[in-house]
């Protein structure tokens, strides 16, 4: 946003590259993301004579300009005391979400406060509730999974789960798909503590066994072996790349019924009062984080009447 407010008031990437000392490639490219990820044309490239806004583009240019606004206020969160600017923060994040949070959400925390020691520490669900139990570390971006009385969790967002097919697969063509349909082909699971056991349960409440051929604890590795057709997998989270890392691709599909969705937030240990950079750190994650945006990932049917339900239950 900052590389296309900078060259929407400039006119010029050259100009913008020049005042904000950013690399044209660099700023041609965040505009492209934008304009690809929003489904606009944000400029009108005028040859030899520069850019100009598509009125989508103005407006595109005072929503953003809002947004930085915003974002930078959560530095004023921080500015009560130099304590609150300086010091440890140890941030624990789920090891499936650290690839595409921690760049933006933890990372940037610490370009925002250059006095901040920050140290991330990536587990599974258990590694993280013992860390936070011995105060090893102060908070924690994970899930809801078998959470005791002693772990205060705030919900940033809902994840449900979808399916995970090669484009061979005999149900890729469908655009959902039940659990049922999917029980008789070759599952591939997500070998993981509290995340298999979640997997599992969604078949379990719809009366069906799935199929399981092989078990991995790394999502890649789950990736590659639906790419190449060994079985179907389950997940929630959506990276923003639809390949594995040998290259082939894969197709999402959604699942029909009613299934628990995972749910995103943050986990701190009741009996510990959070600092002031704590507190700062958690206030970034609810700006950064929320059903209609996730960091690095793509965005679910946000107005799926299950996630709705899932709301409503979590308000009761």
């Amino acid at each position: 946003m900052e590389y296309f407010l900078a060259t929407a008031k400039l006119g010029s990437i050259a100009i913008a590259s020049d005042q904000i000392h950013i690399s044209p490639p660099s700023i041609s490219a965040a505009i492209a993301h934008m304009e690809a990820e929003l489904g606009v044309q944000l400029f009108i490239r005028h040859p030899s004579k520069g850019l100009s806004l598509t009125p989508i583009g103005t407006r595109m240019m005072q929503e953003c300009e809002d947004l930085l606004e915003r974002a930078s206020k959560l530095q004023e969160i921080a500015s009560d005391s130099t304590e609150t600017v300086q010091g440890v923060l140890r941030i624990g994040c789920f090891q499936s979400l650290t690839p595409m949070i921690a760049p933006e959400v933890i990372f940037g925390f610490q370009r925002a406060f250059n006095n901040v020691d920050l140290q991330m520490v990536e587990g599974d669900q258990q590694e993280l509730m013992d860390k936070l139990q011995k105060a090893e570390i102060d908070v924690a971006l994970t899930y809801d999974l078998q959470l005791d009385a002693s772990i205060q969790f705030e919900v940033l967002c809902h994840l449900p789960p979808h399916a995970l097919l090669s484009e061979l697969h005999p149900l890729t063509q469908q655009a959902v798909v039940t659990l049922q349909e999917l029980a008789p082909h070759p599952m591939v699971l997500l070998d993981l503590p509290m995340s298999r056991d979640y997997f599992l349960s969604l078949f379990a409440h719809t009366g069906v066994q799935p199929r399981i051929v092989a078990r991995s604890r790394s999502e890649d590795v789950i990736r590659s072996m639906v790419t190449n057709d060994i079985g179907y997998a389950l997940f929630n989270v959506r990276p923003k790349s639809n390949q594995s890392l040998d290259g082939k691709r894969f197709v999402r599909v959604r699942l029909a019924g009613t299934h628990r969705p995972m749910l995103l937030g943050l986990a701190t240990y009741a009996p510990v009062r959070q600092s002031r950079l704590a507190q700062a750190f958690m206030q970034r994650c609810r700006a950064y984080i929320s059903d209609q945006y996730i960091p690095g990932m793509s965005a679910a049917s946000y107005f799926d009447p299950h996630i709705n339900a899932a709301k409503e239950d979590q308000s009761a």
